[in-house]
Parts: C-alpha cells; structure tokens; sequence
C-alpha cells in the first residue's frame, strides 16, 4: 500500500510541475474579461 501512496504522490508532483514548466515557458494565459473594450460615451452623459 505504501508504494501505491508513494506512486500517486510522485505522479501529482510529476503533473503540478509540467505544469509550473509550461507556465514558465508559455506564461500565464490572460482574463477574456479583462480585454473587454470600454463602453462609449453618449452625447448625453458628456454633458454636465
């Protein structure tokens, strides 16, 4: 049983850090939401 604990945990180790090394070469993906354009002012809330 121990050396199936001890597997699980190097494979979880294994995938967080492909992770961690895909991140680091590609970067951080960014929000969709974040992109969003601002909406545009009308004539009427231009005016004092």
């Amino acid at each position: 049983m121990a050396d199936n604990y001890l597997e699980k945990q190097m494979e979880q180790y294994e995938a967080r850090k492909a992770a961690w090394e895909r991140e680091r070469k590609y970067g951080k993906k960014k929000k969709q939401s974040a992109n969003r354009p601002q909406p545009k002012q009308t004539e009427e809330s231009k005016q004092p």
